[in-house]
């Protein structure tokens, strides 16, 4: 399996290229906002991709979606809980920012659903706080982690746009991706790749305490 950042946009979102090597198959994470840039890229790496997935619906990650779903004929997958958003430009904050923009996904996905695509094997944590759907993407036999806006090098994802919450952004990172194992590489929206063991020691979160403060 490789992995190709293309960092687009405005926001400098990365958008990743998953693909398998041998058979040149994989997947798009993420599509910011330039179609053409993306394909060229598919193109020079004669890859074809099967699918479009999404960590959340902030329309800096899902603008150039339906172009290149209708281009190549491959759906795209969010979590259940991002539909309202992701047709909502207010709430996807293409309204206040960009062009208004909506989205529908192809498909629908539920925590912990196990995906196969390209031959890889996925699944999907549901892990709310930067937006309500908002989820990570395990391939655990490559040891990655597609962590959208959840979680970032030294960092993490904004929970003060619709939907969001410290709170649950606490939870998601603390007890669901921090309990992955610290070889981890995470490939977040923005910034650097880091790997959990890092972000154990670094990230803010790691020194919140569930009693109501930072230590």
């Amino acid at each position: 399996m490789k992995i190709e950042t293309l960092v687009l946009g405005g926001l400098e979102t990365n958008c990743y290229l998953v693909y398998d090597e041998a058979e040149r198959r994989g997947f798009l994470v993420d599509p910011a906002d330039d179609a053409l840039n993306i394909t060229a890229k598919l193109n020079a790496l004669g890859v074809t991709p099967e699918a479009v997935l999404l960590t959340h619906g902030h329309f800096d990650h899902i603008m150039a979606a339906d172009e290149l779903r209708s281009f190549y004929q491959i759906p795209v997958l969010a979590h259940e809980a991002e539909a309202a958003l992701l047709e909502d430009p207010m709430k996807n904050l293409s309204g206040l920012w960009a062009a208004p923009y909506r989205l529908k996904a192809d498909r629908l996905l539920k925590d912990h659903e196990k995906l196969t695509i390209a031959g890889m094997e996925l699944e999907v944590f549901h892990t709310p706080g930067h937006t309500k759907g908002g989820v990570c993407y395990y391939l655990e036999k490559e040891g990655v982690l597609l962590a959208g806006d959840t979680l970032f090098c030294e960092s993490y994802g904004r929970t003060d746009f619709p939907g969001g919450s410290f709170g649950e952004l606490r939870n998601s990172i603390t007890n669901i991706l921090f309990l992955l194992p610290d070889e981890v590489t995470v490939y977040s929206g923005h910034s650097a790749e880091t790997t959990i063991g890092h972000e154990k020691r670094y990230n803010p979160m790691a020194v919140y305490t569930a009693g109501g403060g930072w230590q």
